[in-house]
């Protein structure tokens, strides 16, 4: 993976606060995305979203889906989602953050791409018939903190599957919360907010705690010119997984384990894999 440490740190941040929270703590920190999503775009700028659809329209075209309908979880602000639509794809987004589906719409508003958006929980969701594929981008499936959310997911995926549809998505790995994030602080200061980001990596649990301080402009001070900003506080987890659990959970889930590789090198998974991009396919329906 390209970028300096820092670099790599400050993407990862971007990568979990963009998506809706699940589990116990969702709650009481599903507020927090009201005060997140205002500058979620713009501390998004350098994340690679062009390549991240790139990547997921060759995996598709490989099991020769270049069309229809497909599915995104924790679809976020739905920047992935526009550029699959514009692929051609007929694409339904999947988020728990009813702030962050309402910069999707006004994104689809503009574009005039004909998308639906549902505000549901991944564990949860209920689709209106089968899809071609599901995809989940920007480690949204680490938010799912047990083996039982996860598998609840899984089987819905394979639910909603088209015969031999596949699903495709990415996650991060627990040497990546162990190692490059956590118990470390973060702070990043830009033109209209800047945050300090705190992490707490519970080695028994895997689950990654991480304490974000958020400083955004005030509207109207932003409009006039002044420098006076909003404090905001949120609290978020993240679970690490390995390649072995997450196979054997996609396998428990009636789905088929395809294959799997580096998500930033597109090499084979080492023991220093970061993201690992899955690929599963449903084999149960004829």
């Amino acid at each position: 993976m390209t970028g300096s440490l820092k670099e790599r740190r400050f993407l990862n941040l971007i990568d979990m606060c963009a998506e809706a929270q699940t589990g116990d703590r969702k709650d009481k920190n599903m507020e927090a995305y009201t005060d997140f999503a205002s500058v979620y775009d713009e501390l998004m700028d350098n994340i690679p979203y062009g390549t991240w659809c790139e990547n997921i329209v060759e995996e598709l075209k490989h099991y020769g889906i270049t069309d229809g309908i497909v599915c995104e979880l924790g679809c976020g602000t739905g920047s992935v989602t526009e550029l699959l639509a514009a692929k051609g794809f007929d694409m339904i987004g999947v988020d728990a953050s009813q702030e962050m589906l309402r910069i999707a719409c006004e994104k689809r508003a503009r574009s005039g791409k004909d998308i639906l958006y549902l505000n549901q929980d991944m564990r949860e969701f209920e689709l209106y018939g089968t899809v071609r594929a599901v995809v989940s981008i920007c480690d949204s499936i680490n938010y799912l903190l047990d083996k039982e959310s996860l598998q609840a997911c899984f089987r819905l995926v394979q639910n909603y599957l088209d015969p031999d549809g596949i699903f495709f998505f990415d996650f991060n790995t627990r040497y990546k919360y162990e190692t490059v994030i956590g118990d470390s602080v973060i702070a990043e200061n830009r033109e209209n907010c800047s945050f300090i980001w705190e992490n707490y990596f519970d080695t028994e649990t895997g689950i990654n705690e991480y304490d974000l301080t958020l400083f955004v402009k005030e509207r109207e001070a932003l409009l006039s010119g002044q420098e006076r900003f909003l404090r905001f506080q949120e609290v978020h987890f993240q679970r690490g997984y390995t390649l072995k659990e997450m196979r054997s959970l996609i396998e428990g889930s009636g789905l088929a384990f395809v294959g799997a590789y580096d998500a930033d090198t597109l090499g084979e998974v080492t023991d220093r894999s970061e993201r690992i991009y899955c690929i599963a396919q449903e084999k149960m329906k004829e």
